[in-house]
């Protein structure tokens, strides 16, 4: 019997550490909310259109940056990418105006676009289709890491040595992660760790064999992208799921300071709490619907199909959570977690579909483009929560515009997988014609 390596997984732990790093540079500004408010004197619009630049910039980077990844390859797509977007985290430190953090915001965002398409790439790579929910359920668990760590220390380090030096300090930790980067990472094929047989592994895909990885696989061109409906089933479902992970992301500290009165490092737990439940929820995310073809016999699409529906039906509850807070607010935040775990149990399976339906040089390509839609669907959340924020804290009434906002992130997802699922793609047909 030849000698089975596991360093498909080692990769995967670069991956997930990235993309921790990711949304920790991400989430900053939004546990930093009420010290920048008071020092820039930002209205609730002004934080939202502070929000809503990256979310443009991250979006239209992310209409680009697949392809240039595609092109370039994993390993060189990434390092940039992320060296760009530490150098643009620590600028925050030396924003002085509102617009300046809104072309920093936009600088971080264009250049943060690119860790989902080559962590994708990496997992379509290194992983056969039945191990990709998983591993990216497992990667997809840096960005809860990333966002308990983010009110773990942002606070503390912002009161210790002010708001400046906590984006310095995170922003420098993308730095450590090349050096890793470089050393470790290389494609299957060529890497030196990778045993033959974890090499068939690897490719063991009925459709795939190491001589067709080999070669030169080429690109559909973006243009012709755009006409099948499987692309548009993915920018879809990220158009209208991408919005509320946002909208937990930088509005979540906002509401538990409004709703229940927390100060200062009061903020850091629950919302650490959320996080880890997420974080629970990407794995299981990615391990149900290979559970279902190992236990079940079912087919890979039957069994993505019914793990997106079971989690899309969870994120109902958060309609409630505001009632349920009455009572005592870890109803509340135990009610936003199941809400913020379903997400990351259904983002690791949208953007897996993606992989199971296109070839591998089109990937980046594709989760660029759906990107690109659930950014704009995230600048629409972002301004809508702005402008509801600020109308009804005018009448006193601040609760009605977040019960608004819950209502839309319940619902969300089970629309998103009829669309997907009943309209668009019922039966997940690969794309053939190369």
């Amino acid at each position: 019997m030849k000698h089975m390596t596991n360093y498909r997984w080692t990769i995967c732990s670069l991956v997930f550490f990235a993309t921790t790093i990711n949304y920790l540079d991400r989430q900053v500004i939004s546990l930093l909310k009420p010290v920048l408010e008071k020092e820039f004197s930002w209205s609730e619009s002004d934080y939202a259109n502070i929000v809503a630049a990256f979310q443009l910039a991250y979006a239209l980077g992310m209409l680009g940056i697949g392809s240039v990844i595609d092109r370039i390859g994993s390993k060189m797509g990434y390092a940039i990418s992320l060296f760009l977007w530490s150098i643009a985290a620590i600028m925050h430190a030396f924003a002085r105006t509102t617009f300046g953090f809104g072309a920093v915001r936009a600088a971080l965002g264009v250049t943060e676009a690119g860790n989902f398409p080559a962590a994708i790439k990496v997992v379509a790579e290194w992983f056969p289709k039945k191990e990709r929910a998983l591993a990216t359920g497992i990667f997809n668990c840096g960005t809860n890491i990333g966002a308990v760590i983010a009110p773990l220390v942002v606070p503390w380090i912002a009161i210790t040595y002010g708001w400046q030096m906590a984006f310095i300090a995170t922003g420098a930790v993308g730095f450590v992660w090349l050096i890793f980067w470089f050393l470790m990472y290389d494609s299957p094929a060529k890497h030196k760790r990778v045993s033959e047989a974890e090499l068939a592994h690897i490719n063991s895909d009925p459709d795939m064999d190491a001589a067709v990885l080999d070669k030169n696989e080429p690109a559909i061109p973006w243009t012709k992208l755009l006409t099948y409906k499987q692309t548009w089933a993915f920018a879809v479902g990220k158009f209208l799921s991408d919005g509320v992970w946002w909208f937990f992301l930088f509005w979540l500290p906002a509401f538990l300071i409004a709703e229940y009165g927390l100060e200062g490092t009061e903020i850091s737990f629950p919302v650490a709490v959320v996080y880890i439940m997420a974080g629970f929820g990407s794995v299981l995310g990615g391990w149900l619907p290979m559970w279902f073809v190992k236990s079940k016999g079912w087919s890979m699409v039957r069994a993505r199909k019914t793990s997106m529906l079971i989690y899309a039906i969870f994120p109902l509850m958060v309609m409630f959570s505001q009632e349920a807070g009455s009572y005592n607010m870890w109803y509340a935040v135990i009610i936003i977690g199941i809400a913020a775990s379903a997400h990351q149990a259904w983002s690791a399976n949208i953007f897996t579909t993606v992989s199971d339906m296109f070839p591998k040089s089109s990937i980046g390509a594709v989760i660029g483009i759906g990107g690109m839609v659930g950014g704009f669907g995230a600048i629409a959340v972002a301004k809508t929560a702005g402008l509801l924020l600020d109308y009804y804290r005018a009448l006193g009434e601040v609760e009605t515009a977040y019960y608004i906002l819950f209502l839309f992130c319940g619902t969300a997802y089970l629309i998103a997988w009829f669309l997907m699922f009943r309209v668009l793609v019922p039966r997940m047909t690969p794309i053939q014609d190369l």
